[in-house]
């Protein structure tokens, strides 16, 4: 076993954190509509990159939040918000988890949590270092402390088609493995792409389990116009033996627009249309500027929600939703509003 030292966790009660639950006309939906932004950083509503798991008899979500605007702020950097729901709809922010390390001292974001063994285990990246940002991993017992990995961080890629950069874990265990789907870009650091690597099903996930298998060139990169420079923060779910991709394309605000892919053999993968599977709104609605960095869960009645976020203001503020997934034999769609 890799020894572990413990990640420092911050608890804020904050009443300035804006957890909003209203009802849609009834054009759209009948269902109450989440819209998440926490205010607590900056006093503006600010939450991206979500990733939410049930754990412990609730919901828990965790996203990226921006730094503090007082440099001086003891806490300096991104970092990554926790909040609890019952219904998927109301969320509190129950904690926070700040760098502690050296080499996430400007920040850590984008996480992904899996539950394995009764444990959360979390991948998320190290921000702000460009080219030598990677991947870190660390575990719970509560989902709210964590544990940090000693051989963080424990991923970033090889080969000379990407820049070395990891960003945008995703981790799955399909076929008797575990897969790590990453984001990384071009060494002229301009078109992002994703790879991926593997680690066995015994794997304690330090540093010295991963194998990349994408050392050639990217699994999968920006091909369609609406898609741009930018293929990032895959989501990944298996239906009747498939894999199923949700990913962003296009970079924040250009806009950003949800995409779907399938894959029988977690390597390789098939784009379903040419077109967003969610794009960012209309003019005027709340998501006007992207529709973005996707999270595909499975609920505890078997539903499927697609978390996403999203802002009409391009990215002065940023608030988290969800949506229902169906699916058919064609695989996910979408019930027009």
């Amino acid at each position: 076993m890799i020894n572990l030292f413990r990640i420092h966790i911050v608890l804020f009660l904050l009443p300035a954190v804006c957890v909003t639950a209203f009802s849609q006309s009834s054009s759209d939906a009948e269902r109450s509509f989440m819209y998440f932004g926490d205010t607590s950083r900056t006093g503006v509503p600010f939450s991206k990159d979500p990733h939410v798991i049930s754990f412990g008899g609730r919901y828990l979500m965790y996203y990226s939040i921006q730094p503090y605007r007082d440099k001086d702020h003891p806490v300096s950097g991104w970092g990554i918000g926790i909040a609890e729901s019952r219904d998927l709809v109301n969320w509190q922010k129950t904690g926070e988890i700040i760098p502690a390390a050296d080499y996430e001292s400007k920040g850590l974001c984008a996480p992904c949590a899996r539950v394995i063994n009764g444990r959360v285990h979390l991948f998320y990246q190290t921000y702000g270092n460009g080219r030598n940002d990677a991947i870190c991993h660390a575990w719970s017992s509560d989902g709210i402390n964590f544990t940090r990995d000693s051989t963080n961080p424990v991923f970033r890629p090889d080969g000379d088609w990407n820049c070395g950069r990891a960003i945008d874990a995703e981790v799955i265990m399909y076929k008797g493995r575990y897969y790590l789907y990453y984001a990384t870009r071009d060494p002229d650091y301009k078109i992002q792409m994703l790879g991926v690597a593997t680690a066995d099903a015994d794997t304690d996930f330090s540093r010295s389990s991963w194998k990349n298998l994408s050392t050639d060139g990217p699994m999968l990169r920006p091909e369609l116009p609406w898609e741009k420079d930018c293929i990032e923060g895959a989501s990944v779910i298996e239906y009747k033996g498939k894999l199923y991709m949700f990913y962003a394309g296009a970079y924040n605000n250009a806009p950003q627009q949800v995409g779907i892919a399938v894959s029988s053999d977690g390597t390789t993968w098939k784009r379903l249309s040419e077109s967003p599977f969610l794009p960012n709104g209309k003019p005027g609605e709340w998501n006007s500027s992207e529709s973005g960095h996707p999270h595909i869960f499975k609920d505890g009645k078997n539903k499927t929600w697609l978390f996403y976020q999203g802002n009409n203001d391009n990215g002065k503020t940023w608030f988290i939703s969800n949506v229902r997934v169906f699916w058919n034999r064609s695989g996910p769609f979408l019930k027009k509003m």
